[in-house]
C-alpha cells in the first residue's frame, strides 16, 4: 500500500472508531493540549505502573481527523512504555512529519509522514504527543 493510501486509511479508521477514547477510571495523571488556530483540543488521562511505565492511556479529542487518529494511535503505542521510550517515539514522529522519512520502528505512526507536504497539519498530528510529554514531565517534577 502506498504511503498516502496508508495515511488515509489509518487516519480515517482511527478517527471514525477510536479504540482508546473516553475516561480512564483510576487515572493518576491528567493533561491537555489545544491549538487555538484550528480548534483541536485533546485531554489525556493515564495511569502508571510501579516501574514508571504507562499502564493505560485514554484521550478525549475534539478536532480534526488527524488529531483524533494521532491521539488514538499514541494511546495504543505508548501503553507499556517508559518515559524514555515515549520521548524517543515523540522525536521519531516529529522527524517523520517534518521530513517525510519515517525512522525505523514507527509502525502505523509512519502513516503520518506525508504530512510533511502539508505543513499546517503537522501540529494536528503532534498536539496529542506534546500534551503527553508535557503531562509526563509535569508528573516527574512533582
Amino acid at each position: 500500500m502506498a504511503q498516502d493510501d496508508l495515511y488515509r486509511t489509518v487516519v480515517l479508521e482511527r478517527a471514525r472508531a477510536p479504540r482508546y477514547s473516553g475516561p480512564l477510571a483510576g487515572a493518576q495523571m491528567r493533561g491537555e493540549g489545544s491549538n487555538p488556530l484550528c480548534g483541536d483540543r485533546v485531554r489525556l488521562q493515564a495511569s502508571v505502573d510501579a516501574q514508571g511505565r504507562v499502564a493505560a492511556l485514554r484521550h478525549e479529542t475534539r478536532g480534526c481527523a488527524i488529531c483524533a487518529a494521532s491521539a488514538d494511535l499514541m494511546a495504543e503505542r505508548v501503553t507499556g512504555q517508559d518515559r524514555a521510550r515515549i520521548s524517543q517515539l515523540h522525536a521519531d514522529l516529529a522527524t517523520a512529519v517534518e521530513t517525510g522519512m519515517a525512522p525505523e520502528g514507527l509502525d502505523e505512526l509512519s502513516a503520518f509522514a506525508p504530512l510533511h507536504r502539508h505543513r499546517s497539519r503537522i501540529r494536528c498530528a503532534m498536539l496529542p504527543w506534546s500534551a503527553l510529554v508535557e503531562m509526563l514531565n509535569d508528573d516527574k517534577d512533582r
